[in-house]
């Protein structure tokens, strides 16, 4: 990171009377506002001298012939200005970043320093605190650089690092969502990095509804198996979720990549039989098979059987579906209906099925009305209505479990 682009002009001009002296160098300095602003023999001279001791870096030599010219008396603004400027540059070469960090200072207080290069002084002022790991220094140069009007982009990953490097994650976590914001403003997508970073400040100050925020973020963004399962977790490892929403649960995991193992699909396949969705324990074992993870281990045997009992339970479905529909329209309840529907649009029937489900959710009395909309929200997508399906599932209410399902899903189809 370049620090340090000052103008750089040859001291020798600035001396009283124009006065040209032998072997005068170029450095980092500021030209006269005005004509008549000129640098005194007294001031100039071991000013010169301290240019000179710099190039050959004899740094104390130079910072000696600087306070020699820093002792002169009734200095007009101007040499005082110039002093600071050699000042801040010596201190930086040679390494001195906490009297570089002070003369940076006196030349972003003087009113002879315009706005754009404040900006720059203050920019290579955190950069030089951040190499000293004063991170506290750093932050308050890197927040007056945004208030005066910066915006780089490292400086702002520069600011994320020095809250986080001295623990102080809200506010990390503060600057890494301004960051995140400010690019998703721009139509540009955060990098997956920046977001877990966030995550990770977010989970340090036990922010739980931020660090959820962010997960859904990443998942969004970067829909890897790896943050779904971190999103789920919350879901799957809840002990206060009843035990008629696992197989809910597991639908999602299922759709997102996240079951694997045998017993992942034998638990799965089991769930839909009880649940009564035959058609989808039938379609699970039948992936479960695909990917290799049934029938071929030393249960390979009582996969067969449960397979065998599922198709018999598909068989038994589809002989019996107008006694099922007869039985469910004179339940006291519209639930019946709704399951009898998903099972009709998973037999492939889903304008009769999705027609049986609404009016289902249309009776008076329903026992689980949102597990209901969610359910009808996942056959709608069965179906093939996309769009509608986001709509039913947006309008699953309350926020416990089954909603956070839904917006699972919504998340899931976008």
């Amino acid at each position: 990171m370049t620090l340090r682009l000052l103008r750089a002009v040859p001291l020798c001009a600035a001396l009283l009377g124009g006065s040209v002296l032998a072997g005068a160098a170029s450095v980092a300095l500021s030209a006269p506002a005005h004509a008549q602003e000129t640098l005194r023999p007294a001031v100039g001279r071991p000013l010169q001298q301290a240019e000179s001791d710099m190039r050959r870096r004899a740094f104390p030599k130079a910072m000696a012939e600087l306070d020699a010219a820093d002792a002169v008396r009734d200095k007009t603004p101007y040499e005082s200005y110039v002093i600071a400027e050699l000042r801040a540059a010596i201190a930086q070469q040679s390494g001195n970043l906490s009297a570089s960090i002070s003369a940076d200072d006196a030349l972003i207080a003087s009113p002879r320093t315009a706005e754009p290069e404040k900006v720059r002084l203050l920019m290579a002022e955190a950069g030089l605190a951040y190499t000293a790991h004063d991170y506290p220094a750093a932050v308050t140069a890197l927040e007056r650089y945004f208030k005066a009007g910066g915006n780089d982009a490292q400086m702002h990953t520069l600011l994320i690092q020095s809250y986080y490097l001295q623990k102080d994650f809200p506010n990390a976590a503060r600057a890494q969502q301004r960051q995140i914001a400010m690019e998703e403003h721009a139509g540009s997508r955060p990098t997956e990095n920046q977001l877990n970073l966030l995550a990770s400040v977010q989970m340090q100050s036990h922010d739980r509804n931020g660090f959820s925020e962010t997960m859904v973020r990443l998942v969004r963004y970067y829909p890897k198996p790896l943050y779904w399962a971190q999103l789920v977790h919350g879901l799957q490892t809840n002990p206060d979720i009843p035990d008629r929403l696992q197989y809910d649960i597991d639908r999602i995991r299922l759709a997102v990549g996240l079951l694997s193992s045998t017993a992942d699909f034998m638990d799965m396949t089991e769930l839909a039989v009880q649940q009564g969705y035959p058609v989808q324990a039938q379609r699970i074992m039948a992936q479960g098979y695909a990917t290799g993870a049934l029938g071929r281990d030393a249960g390979a045997a009582r996969e067969a059987r449960l397979k065998a009992l599922v198709d018999r339970a598909v068989v038994d479905l589809k002989a019996n579906l107008a006694t099922q529909q007869k039985a469910a329209e004179a339940a006291p309840y519209g639930d019946d209906l709704v399951k009898l529907g998903y099972n009709m649009v998973d037999l492939g029937q889903p304008a009769a099925g999705l027609a049986l489900m609404r009016q289902g959710l249309a009776e008076p009395k329903l026992l689980l009305a949102d597990d209901d909309r969610l359910h009808d929200g996942l056959a709608t997508l069965a179906a093939g209505q996309t769009a509608q399906s986001v709509a039913v599932l947006k309008s699953v209410g309350g926020t416990g479990p089954v909603h956070e399902l839904a917006e699972l899903w919504i998340l899931r189809i976008g």
